[in-house]
């Protein structure tokens, strides 16, 4: 039996990530939530994209309020206002202030923002109360990001943060890696759907539905194939028909060392390479992880190595065994970067 870090190490050995130019798709932006992103993304414009105003309050002049208290107020001619989504029409000159909402672009002349808690507005004319800090309250054309700037970088999965970021930079087409397919298929004479009335002996077969949950959330497509019989025949037609479609073939049951355990032997039969036949793991013993070299090709004719995991029939078993050894595996396929591929582990109190 293998440590489960030596099993690990070996299945991510195997793994040939997905090709940058040969497995990627062109997706809207609409389309990007949980996709893992195949190219390094730039900025085409500066962000903020103009000065703005981070406050509500009054666009001034530095040097017109840069000594001013509430003793001795600065007192401004108000002569516009400038409220988010609107150009300002005038420039501020000596003496003036522009009233300027939050996000407003700032108006020619203004490089300062008094907060309108520390003013006092009678008609047409401000009273400054309180000097404020030089530039207080402006948001620079360019603070947050310049034109040309890297934004994100390849092999992210990509999330609400990230999504806004790219939209607020007009980043409208993405490329991202495609999700990749994994055939699921159960084993066994006793099993049954969940919506099969049970017979002595029988058992409801819930692998195929975690596993496909599990390839969901994992950023998967799952092919699910079904129960198969324990019969030579039918399973090697089954395993065959997944490697020549499937990116991973998971597998449940069949893997131990019972009478009606075929699936190691037609593995051979079909011309995998096996690798691993148990894992020092509990629960998730009983795992066989084998190679196609040859069997699949990629969507534009790259011939790929399809990955074969032979879970335990036990659910416990095999979702454990998915989340230690197959996780990392289709994350490092799937194009994530290297820190992302293991599975998250919690210091227990």
């Amino acid at each position: 039996m293998l440590p489960v870090k030596e099993a690990q190490s070996i299945i991510l050995d195997l793994v040939e990530p997905f090709d940058t130019q040969l497995d990627v798709e062109v997706v809207d932006l609409s389309a990007t939530s949980d996709r893992i992103l195949a190219s390094l993304v730039t900025s085409p414009l500066d962000f903020p994209h103009w000065d703005n105003s981070a406050m509500d309050g009054y666009a001034v002049r530095y040097c017109d309020v840069k000594s001013c208290n509430a003793e001795q107020p600065a007192v401004l001619e108000i002569v516009e206002e400038i409220p988010a989504g609107l150009e300002p029409q005038c420039s501020i000159q000596s003496g003036q202030a522009a009233r300027i909402l939050t996000g407003a672009v700032m108006p020619t002349g203004a490089d300062t923002v008094v907060m309108q808690e520390r003013t006092r507005r009678e008609e047409n004319r401000v009273f400054i109360l309180e000097a404020p800090e030089p530039q207080a309250f402006v948001r620079h054309q360019g603070s947050f990001y310049k034109a040309g700037r890297p934004l994100l970088q390849p092999g992210i999965t990509l999330g609400a943060p990230e999504i806004a970021v790219l939209a607020a930079a007009q980043c409208t087409q993405l490329s991202v890696y495609r999700r990749p397919r994994v055939a699921i298929l159960s084993t066994g004479n006793e099993l049954v759907t969940p919506d099969q009335p049970l017979k002595p002996g029988q058992i409801v077969d819930s692998n195929q539905y975690a596993l496909a949950a599990f390839v969901a959330l994992s950023g998967g497509v799952s092919m699910v194939r079904g129960i198969v019989r324990d019969d030579p025949e039918l399973l090697r037609e089954a395993i065959a028909q997944a490697i020549s479609s499937a990116d991973i073939v998971l597998s449940t049951g069949g893997v131990s060392v019972g009478d009606y355990d075929y699936v190691e032997q037609i593995l051979a039969q079909l011309g995998a390479e096996i690798h691993i036949r148990s894992v020092a793991m509990k629960p998730g013993k009983p795992l066989t992880f084998a190679t196609f070299p040859s069997l699949a090709k990629g969507e534009s004719g790259h011939r790929r190595r399809v990955l074969y995991f032979g879970l335990p029939g036990n659910p416990v078993s095999a979702l454990v065994s998915c989340w230690r050894l197959v996780q990392p595996a289709l994350s490092k396929l799937s194009g994530l970067r290297q820190e992302n591929w293991g599975p998250v582990f919690v210091q227990a109190r």
